[in-house]
């Protein structure tokens, strides 16, 4: 059987985000593609420079993912005046200060509405396509141990309460690993537990319906591009909630 690895997302605030139009960022209801490519490449030691190993990191991410708590969709209303002297610098992951490159976004106060998810709890099931490229699914897991940098759910302010990693296990598909692995200690109760994943596994599940979605990132341009089919439906998880 593959071998997968387990994550967890649990954390204050999350933010899966989507496509950004003018202002509004907002928060899709399960993580993308391109944000989980960002994330473990931030984990590796990757960064924006790194474009042809985060567009390979991207195409050979397979995944489920489940919601044991949804939690609440929050929008944060932001404004900032970049022309302040004191916003000229700021901090980095990396621990070094990093200027602003200027222009006219510099000028007057601009106004963001991002949206977060709230106390919301998911788990994911994880493997990578292709064996024998680097990175592989064991260095995957030792960076997630031990990453580069510090880590984020989709944005700078999303930091994890619990570790990222939640394991390791062996299934035939993705979804078995999801109905097999117990449930969060935080889990909501009693609600079905609502799930996506690829479009090529458990074709006649009953109840589950196939979507289209945008979630790649062209590393280079940085723009979303492509389209791709996902399963959405609910699982039963046969295993007992967990004390985390």
């Amino acid at each position: 059987m593959p071998d997968l690895l387990i994550l967890r997302f649990d954390a204050p605030l999350i933010a899966f985000g989507g496509i950004i139009v003018d202002e509004r960022g907002v928060t899709r209801a399960f993580p993308a593609r391109a944000m989980l490519a960002g994330m473990l490449g931030n984990a590796l030691g990757y960064d924006h420079r790194d474009a042809g190993r985060l567009q390979a990191l991207q195409v050979r991410l397979r995944f489920a993912v489940r919601c044991d708590r949804p939690g609440q969709l929050w929008a944060d209303y932001q404004t900032v005046d970049l022309s302040q002297k004191f916003l000229a610098r700021g901090w980095t992951t990396r621990g070094k200060f990093e200027a602003r490159a200027g222009g006219s976004a510099r000028i007057g106060t601009h106004i963001r509405l991002r949206s977060f998810i709230a106390d919301a709890v998911y788990t994911l099931a994880l493997t990578l396509a292709e064996i024998g490229q680097r990175p592989s699914l064991g260095e995957l897991e030792a960076a997630l141990r031990e990453p580069a940098r510090p880590l984020f759910i989709g944005r700078k302010p999303c930091l994890p309460s619990t570790p990222l990693l939640a394991g390791r296990a062996a299934a035939p598909t993705l979804l078995q690993a999801l109905e097999a692995h117990p449930l969060a200690r935080r889990a909501a109760r009693g609600d079905p537990i609502r799930a996506w994943w690829p479009a090529d596994e458990d074709l006649g599940r009953e109840g589950s319906r196939l979507i289209s979605i945008t979630d790649d990132r062209d590393w280079r341009n940085q723009i979303h591009v492509g389209r791709r089919w996902i399963h959405e439906g609910t699982i039963n998880v046969h295993t007992p909630t967990v004390d985390d």
